[in-house]
């Protein structure tokens, strides 16, 4: 015995254009019937959030599935799974496509030679999900927007809820965040470690979805934007505060990723405070308001 419920989209073509659409939607449990083997076009994440079953790829390997769980359908691969028919499974399901899911390979969110990924728990991947199932209502003007960026988030909470990676980041990203404005290169970081510069990439790769390099450049820019939007520094002090010893550097660096220069972007987004900076971020339930 099974129950199923499943919604259907199609998106329009200018709607594709927001680089990631949500083309459908459904929830089932129960000892539901295999699926496949079958390929599709497009993506599929397919969320067990209780009970077991199988996986089958195109390498006729047959996975074991074990909720929470994760099952990654990427376009053009065959596959073929289903529920344990003794006990049957909980399942939700989104189907997704669009130039996005590159990118959202390229830096690990998605996995296509990982297809069965356990996880810690179900909790963000079910809200993401249940946000896609409200939006799915008959008439509603704003469904693929709302779909769409509901599938954003679903990727999100998928990525933080691996059971193999810590979802606030491995201990090296937090002591590369830390030290992240001393002038040191990715090789002295890595001794720091313990670490080969090889050994340092993968671990960032894996955590961050980008190089060293990019995760340090990420980081010293949003502090140098922060001081010169919030401080009158000169240039160069701002550039020694996060770590360019050389301000002519720091300003080549900055105009190349930004797309301006510091002393336009302060131009164009500097505003004293006078009160100071504040570096405690506020809590979304009890922001800072005017009193009266």
């Amino acid at each position: 015995m099974y129950h199923t419920w499943m919604r259907y989209f199609t998106p329009s073509p200018v709607h594709h254009k927001l680089g990631l659409v949500c083309l459908g939607v459904g929830l089932q449990h129960g000892t539901l019937p295999a699926v496949g083997p079958r390929t599709l076009d497009h993506h599929v994440a397919v969320v067990v959030g209780a009970g077991s079953g199988w996986y089958r790829g195109a390498d006729g390997r047959l996975t074991t599935v074990t909720a929470p769980a994760l099952i990654w359908i990427t376009p053009g691969t065959s596959h073929h799974y289903g529920a344990d028919p003794a006990t049957g499974w909980d399942e939700s399901f989104v189907d997704f496509t669009g130039p996005a899911t590159t990118t959202y390979t390229e830096l690990g969110y998605i996995e296509p030679d990982r297809p069965v990924v356990p996880l810690t728990d179900v909790a963000g991947a079910r809200a993401a999900v249940g946000r896609i199932v409200r939006a799915a209502r008959r008439g509603n003007p704003l469904l693929e927007v709302e779909s769409g960026a509901a599938v954003h988030e679903l990727l999100v909470a998928l990525r933080r809820a691996r059971a193999d990676t810590d979802a606030e980041g491995a201990p090296v990203l937090q002591a590369l965040a830390r030290d992240a404005f001393q002038p040191l290169t990715v090789a002295e970081h890595a001794a720091r470690h313990g670490m080969t510069p090889a050994e340092l990439r993968n671990a960032v790769r894996q955590g961050a979805g980008c190089s060293p390099k990019d995760y340090l450049l990420g980081i010293r820019l949003g502090r140098a934007k922060e001081l010169l939007a919030a401080t009158d520094l000169p240039v160069a002090a701002v550039a020694r505060r996060v770590g360019y010893d050389d301000p002519a550097y720091f300003s080549r660096l900055f105009t190349r990723r930004v797309g301006k220069a510091p002393v336009v972007f302060r131009q164009q987004q500097g505003h004293t405070v006078p009160g100071g900076w504040s570096d405690q971020i506020p809590d979304p339930d009890d922001p800072p308001t005017i009193t009266t």
